[in-house]
């Protein structure tokens, strides 16, 4: 009885350790292509928004912790320079607020403080519906570019339902609504003090 009780214990180990194992292997052996397939997306967000840069981009990121969207959090800002001279920043932030959770942005703007246009990097909305924000399903993004914070006014910086200017999906008016108010709120922060400098402000 005891030595059928040990020798279970034994292969419940065994089985153990090899799932285990397994289990590591397998992540360890995704992980590279995971990192590569979330790289090459991203860069593919960053040439619909900027072109005509000459800096490596991606090596040339760097990150700021601030206060955006109501959360503290890390921001990616991706300088777009050209002979060695910042012309536009992409930025990479989480708005929280989206209908079925966090919705992951990129957010292009000039130094004049105009958009370049704004895509979707990563989001939970409901399939069929809130899911137009990206690009593939629908134009309905595209709408940004050219904006700046006084164009429209503040009061239009809103979805129709809401009074402002922009479009919603029917049957889904919170996603959108996420989009435009994360929008706006990056081209406010664009008004503080040198916003993206690696240095504080003199």
């Amino acid at each position: 009885m005891i030595k059928s009780m040990i020798k279970a214990g034994a292969l419940l180990f065994i089985f153990t350790v090899i799932s285990v194992f397994l289990v590591v292997l397998i992540y360890d052996s995704t992980k590279a292509q995971i990192k590569y397939n979330e790289e090459q997306l991203l860069i593919q967000r960053l040439g619909e928004l900027v072109e005509n840069y000459d800096n490596d981009i991606l090596k040339d990121k760097f990150l700021k912790v601030i206060t955006l969207h109501g959360v503290k959090q890390t921001i990616g800002i991706y300088p777009a320079k050209k002979k060695n001279k910042t012309f536009a920043y992409l930025i990479e932030h989480t708005y929280p607020n989206g209908y079925s959770g966090g919705i992951r942005l990129l957010t292009g703007v000039s130094v004049d403080k105009k958009l370049l246009g704004v895509r979707v990097i990563a989001h939970k909305e409901t399939p069929g519906l809130g899911d137009k924000i990206e690009l593939k399903k629908s134009n309905w993004i595209e709408q940004f570019k050219g904006l700046s914070l006084f164009n429209p006014n503040k009061n239009q910086w809103k979805v129709k339902r809401d009074g402002g200017t922009f479009d919603a999906f029917t049957g889904a008016t919170i996603t959108p609504r996420a989009i435009v108010t994360a929008t706006y709120q990056v081209l406010e922060l664009l008004n503080e003090p040198c916003p993206f400098s690696k240095k504080p402000c003199n």
